[in-house]
């Protein structure tokens, strides 16, 4: 590896927000994540694009309207999906409207209205068995202007008349006029490899036997890209590189954050904001439950007289990827350019002889779970977002996806396995505002912020 240039001690702050920016979105535009990006990224596009491709093997593209980082992934991940302008997950639905919206866009000119992008995606989806776009349903409309709005948001549209929420509620009323920014369109979507030149999803991840720097790349890529780098979830050729303080020092040299280790694995502790794209603990309904709720696992977890069995994790299973596999359809598969052979099982190609036994993690049951989240609500329910108070079911899963998005748990079949890095807030202390009678009747802004937590 060759000796890469040291950024002077006065301007290293700047470069680290940079790199921080373009980890953590991949795409920058003029306005996209705000407006101050761009120019930074920019200063310092030299440095970043030979700093992120030999510590990452990203390669990084800069021009004067947008900057686009084009990462390596080592496996799926469906802890990050796409979301709406108002936090809405995106669906099986969105995701193809979007799709189809981006290959009309991509032969529109520089400028569309809403409803004529909508009968272009319209036109597509109809030669797609299963998928429609009818303007006459409502929930159709709501999840096509989601998908234009993750789009607007990227700068990619640019609203110029009009209203997209008018078209929703009645699109023979209302209407709306975007401008196109062609250059942010053909930067958003442009993938390894052709995707109808594939035979399953695992050609668009790294390779599954990686050379002794590309696995240093990937231990780099995992610190950056994961909450926590648990050792478990290694070969143990990459345990020991892992174990090296250059390796993480580098890391922590690019992004300005710095690596908390503790027996089990490594995490970067990320306290800009500016990497992570879920900030833990914090404010909200979903957060504060998460926190109270770790409390009792925790309780559960150190209770000598009352062990909690433990089970092995399972570790991560091939069922993303079959289900991606099964929707390829056979007829897009353009046969002389895909490639050819057995697919390599990533989950075992690197796997080594090891007669020891496997680790364990506490257990905890689905109905412990669901009796917990239960009486947390009944004791704490009145501070809740009024969306959750009545919805236990799905206050639950929310919170448990929360947790297993941070990698402080891991969801099984019948309940949880616990994973180390929950202890880190097993201290954390809630504090609940217990409203008095007549606050009961305050406005909804009055109400944010009504559980505080904090470690």
């Amino acid at each position: 590896m060759r000796q890469r240039r040291r950024i002077d001690a006065l301007a290293l702050d700047s470069y680290q927000r940079a790199a921080r920016v373009m980890l953590a979105n991949h795409l920058v535009t003029r306005v996209y994540p705000d407006r101050i990006a761009l120019p930074l990224v920019r200063r310092w596009a030299t440095e970043l694009r030979e700093d992120l491709a030999e510590l990452f093997g990203y390669r990084l593209e800069v021009t004067e309207t947008t900057a686009r980082l084009y990462p390596v992934h080592d496996r799926l991940d469906e802890t990050v999906p796409a979301r709406s302008v108002n936090d809405r997950v995106f669906d099986r639905r969105r995701y193809a409207y979007l799709s189809l919206a981006l290959a009309a866009l991509g032969r529109a000119g520089d400028q569309i209205t809403l409803s004529e992008l909508a009968e272009h995606v319209a036109d597509y989806a109809s030669r797609i068995e299963g998928l429609e776009l009818s303007t006459d349903r409502a929930a159709d409309r709501d999840a096509f202007v989601d998908a234009v709005g993750w789009l607007g948001a990227r700068g990619a549209l640019t609203l110029a008349d009009g209203d997209a929420g008018g078209w929703a509620s009645d699109p023979e009323a209302g209407e709306a006029l975007y401008d196109i920014d062609r250059p942010v369109v053909f930067a958003l979507f442009r993938p390894p490899r052709a995707l109808q030149h594939l035979h399953s999803v695992r050609g668009l991840l790294a390779d599954a036997e990686p050379s002794p720097a590309e696995s240093a790349r990937r231990l780099r890529r995992a610190l950056v890209e994961r909450p926590v780098v648990y050792l478990e979830d290694l070969p143990p050729a990459e345990r020991a590189l892992l174990a090296q303080d250059r390796l993480v020092g580098e890391v922590e040299y690019c992004t300005g954050l710095r690596a908390e280790r503790r027996a089990e694995g490594v995490a970067l502790i990320d306290t800009s904001g500016r990497l992570s794209d879920t900030r833990f603990p914090g404010t909200g309904t979903l957060a504060q439950v998460a926190l109270l709720l770790i409390g009792e696992i925790a309780d559960m977890v150190l209770d000598i007289d009352h062990p909690l069995p433990r089970r092995p994790d399972p570790g991560p299973d091939d069922e993303l990827l079959d289900r991606l596999d099964e929707a390829i359809p056979a007829a897009g598969v353009f046969a002389p350019l895909a490639e050819d052979g057995e697919v390599p099982d990533l989950d075992t190609a690197d796997a080594e002889d090891d007669d020891t036994e496997p680790v364990t993690y506490p257990f905890l049951t689905t109905e412990w779970v669901r009796e917990t989240v239960t009486a947390l609500t009944d004791r704490y329910g009145a501070t809740f977002a009024a969306q959750w108070q009545a919805d236990v079911g799905g206050l639950t899963i929310e919170v448990l996806a929360l947790l297993a998005r941070l990698r402080l748990i891991r969801p099984v079949a019948d309940g949880l396995l616990v994973l180390p890095a929950l202890a880190r807030y097993r201290g954390a202390v809630v504090t609940v505002r217990v409203r008095r009678a007549e606050e009961l009747f305050v406005t909804a802004a009055e109400t944010s912020g009504a559980a505080t937590g904090g470690n």
